[in-house]
């Protein structure tokens, strides 16, 4: 990518790199041709990025004019984005909901989708009278959904468990930054392992591994050469880690309390199966997304 250029400045100071709007189009371009289905949006974020700014300021000034060292880092950040490395890792954070979250290649990047699964939590814990409700978030990446939680409820407690150490650590930076941290316990733990006996809570959430290992396979390059495989990939079926969380939540789940878990759409009657071979769930219900395809499967436990 060239993003230089010869064009002078017209203070006569030396040479300039190209306007904002020719470095966004070139970029374009460039991203598009590496197989990115959102190549100006990437674009725009990397610019605002280099400019320590928003995407806004690139639309008031098209034709300001980069000066050589943010033409040369914008160049750096365009060719990661060419070797299909997310916009969420190379700028080192992502929008999720009210909150934004710091993002890297310890945690799968926080995706519009798993909002749905904090409406479900957060509706549920609406219909409580206990102005003090817990929450659990199983593997919780980033922090994203216990974070969102707690911003958007007050008086909730969360414990935000995952079962690598590395994400747990980005998670507590991000509770540090919003200011979350005395809301938010995080504990290693390998789905329930490592949770103290006797501890309720009221709504359980869970955006889980759930992708098979074929169809790993086929995933984006974003995906799939990037984002750690050990939060995505569940086993040969998908089902893996469903069937050990849906039974597993129950010794931990206080009377009525909910279980939300994400879902890949194509599982729904699998996941909605798992629940009720356990004998122990009833209010079974299916949440779609924004885009209308089923996302989160929940249920109460039986009083």
């Amino acid at each position: 990518m060239s993003v230089g250029g010869k064009e002078r400045a017209g203070d006569g100071r030396g040479a300039a790199g190209p306007t904002v709007a020719a470095a966004v189009k070139q970029a374009t371009d460039l991203i598009r041709a590496a197989g990115s289905t959102s190549p100006r949006l990437d674009s725009e974020l990397l610019l605002a990025h280099v400019f320590d700014g928003r995407r806004e300021q690139l639309y008031r000034e098209p034709e300001r004019r980069l000066n050589a060292d943010q033409a040369a880092r914008f160049k750096e950040l365009v060719a990661r984005r060419m070797r299909r490395e997310p916009v969420a890792y190379i700028i080192g954070h992502k929008p999720f909901r009210t909150i934004d979250v710091l993002s890297d290649p310890s945690s799968i990047v926080p995706r519009p989708d798993t909002e749905t699964l904090v409406d479900v939590a957060l509706d549920a814990l609406a219909q409580l009278d206990d102005p003090h409700p817990r929450v659990l978030d199983v593997g919780t990446g980033t922090g994203a959904v216990a974070l969102a939680i707690c911003t958007e409820r007050s008086g909730v407690s969360v414990i935000a468990t995952d079962v690598s150490g590395l994400a747990l650590e980005l998670a507590r930076r991000n509770a540090e930054r919003l200011h979350l941290g005395d809301r938010v316990d995080f504990l290693q733990s390998d789905l329930f392992d490592d949770i103290p006996s006797g501890v309720r809570f009221d709504v359980i959430v869970s955006n889980p591994p759930y992708v098979s290992q074929e169809e790993h396979n086929g995933l984006q390059p974003e995906i799939r050469l990037w984002e750690p495989r050990d939060a995505l990939v569940s086993g040969p079926t998908g089902l893996e880690v469903y069937e050990r969380l849906i039974p597993g939540s129950l010794p931990f789940l206080g009377p009525l309390g909910m279980l939300a878990v994400e879902i890949h759409e194509g599982r729904v009657d699998e996941v909605s199966a798992l629940f009720r071979s356990t004998g122990r769930f009833t209010a079974i219900q299916v949440h779609e997304d924004l885009g209308g395809a089923p996302r989160v499967v929940s249920a109460r436990e039986r009083d």
